[in-house]
């Protein structure tokens, strides 16, 4: 059983480095966490975003359309 990769340490002592791993091992956690959060907050604002970006930058474009010449399909 030897030859199994572990991703635990080796080191078993309760001494200053067990204690910043675990205080690594939190910080590690929380980034992941935070990127996450932050990751799917920045797809619900790119989805719900999306279409009104669109049409305020045909709203502000050359020849002036009006709205319903930006909603209509023709």
């Amino acid at each position: 059983m030897e030859s199994m990769i572990s991703l635990k340490p080796k080191g078993k002592g309760k001494g200053p480095k067990g204690a910043s791993s675990s205080d690594e091992r939190s910080k590690l956690q929380l980034v992941k966490e935070w990127s996450n959060w932050s990751l799917k907050k920045a797809k619900v604002a790119a989805h719900y975003g999306f279409i009104p970006l669109v049409i305020i930058i045909g709203m502000n474009s050359d020849p002036k359309p009006h709205l319903f010449q930006l909603l209509s399909p023709v």
